[in-house]
């Protein structure tokens, strides 16, 4: 566990494909060294979890887990969301993730859920998507980053892990901390994600 700053961003993970015979725990483990390749270095990784796919039905179950990352400065200027964005992106090209389909199977998933206490694109944005109803946004992508992610309190495979390394991260729009949100959730979503 670690105090989140404004210069750490907290991340998730999540794969349920094997990628060259290695299963999906294998892939979070190796792709957590990885982000070093990219400037990024993991300053508290999460235990892995067991999580029911989601939406149901839509592939096999997933490994879950969370960390707190940090970096350097690349020359004179600091990371700044969308770069770090690509990066992760990066780190998934390295294990075959392919972009073919929202809330699809995959062998590495690393999505950004927060940047420091940064609300972008703005709040009035960010409220919107957050408060969108979750059949809506099935068929709905935003255009724009949202931060920090605006499924982030709904989703108990996200919160579970992050529990792990930053219980006390407060959202900024919300004023909710991570152990919050996690407590809010039914008991029936947090059973369902467990330790491996």
């Amino acid at each position: 566990m670690i105090t989140c700053k404004s210069e750490h961003a907290l991340i998730a993970f999540g794969a349920n494909l094997p990628i060259g015979g290695e299963k999906p725990e294998i892939t979070l483990a190796k792709a957590s060294k990885a982000l070093a390749s990219q400037g990024l270095e993991v300053l508290a990784l999460s235990r892995f979890f067991a999580t029911p796919c989601f939406p149901a039905g839509a592939g096999p179950d997933y490994v879950n887990a969370a960390a707190v990352i940090g970096w350097k400065e690349f020359g004179i200027a600091p990371l700044d969301p969308a770069s770090l964005m690509s990066r992760l992106h990066a780190v998934e090209s390295q294990f075959g993730r392919k972009r073919v389909q929202r809330w699809g199977m995959r062998t590495l998933d690393i999505d950004l859920l927060a940047f420091g206490d940064s609300v972008l694109p703005d709040p009035e944005t960010h409220d919107f998507w957050r408060k969108m109803p979750a059949e809506s946004q099935v068929g709905t992508t935003p255009e724009t980053l949202i931060l920090p992610h605006p499924r982030l309190q709904d989703r108990a495979f996200v919160l579970v892990p992050l529990a792990d390394v930053a219980p006390d991260w407060v959202h900024p729009r919300t004023g909710l901390s991570v152990r919050e949100m996690l407590a809010a959730l039914p008991q029936a979503d947090r059973d369902a994600v467990t330790p491996l």
